[in-house]
């Protein structure tokens, strides 16, 4: 009888094929299947610390756990809180342990092999100003600066720089006076 100890969710279990249990909710959609990273394999007398092999699950329904009430009191005050909450839950059942991870990596190169890109056509070359501003960042720390920091300091950014901290802006955080001096800083740039 050979069992797996895993990790789902940051926690560990104990596992053996065929094996039903409730961990915390995944991502993964009902009825697909994953490969937990494996902690320890065992069984037959023998264990191994650094396994080769894998295991397979899968997701066989996402569920709400039981309700659990929680209730604070404090004497002679009239405090009373309740509040409560149901778990959510993924339902797994563990189909295989055995396959080797090499096997499973071969399988993985020969996907993308199969499946091989048709010949691209040729597609215009982009224009050195467009692939210049790609390649431009807002300044370090651009996060973080408040709007009255950004219209100190736009005047000693290079162009690009400012066209990129616009993009992030319109894109992010969408604050009107750094849009405003952004914008302002940009039309100065142009006018020289």
């Amino acid at each position: 009888m050979s069992y797996a100890i895993i990790t789902v969710g940051g926690k560990q279990y104990r596992v053996q094929e065929g094996e039903r249990l409730l961990v915390d909710r995944l991502k993964t959609d009902e009825g697909k299947t994953f490969s937990p990273r494996v902690l320890l394999v065992g069984g037959d007398g023998k264990t191994d610390l650094s396994p080769t092999l894998t295991v397979t699950a899968r997701v066989v329904g996402h569920e709400l756990g039981d309700k659990v009430r929680i209730g604070k009191y404090k004497r002679r005050t009239g405090y009373r809180l309740h509040n409560g909450h149901r778990s959510r839950l993924t339902r797994i059942e563990i189909e295989a342990i055995g396959a080797k991870k090499a096997a499973a990596a071969k399988k993985a190169e020969a996907a993308p092999k199969a499946a091989a890109p048709a010949p691209k056509e040729d597609a215009p070359a982009p224009a050195p100003a467009e692939a210049h501003a790609r390649t431009a960042h807002p300044p370090k720390g651009y996060e973080d600066m408040s709007i009255a920091e950004i219209k100190e300091h736009v005047s000693t950014w290079r162009r690009p720089n400012v066209e990129a901290a616009l993009e992030y802006e319109k894109e992010n955080a969408n604050r009107k006076g750094a849009i405003a001096a952004l914008e302002s800083a940009l039309a100065e740039k142009e006018s020289r």
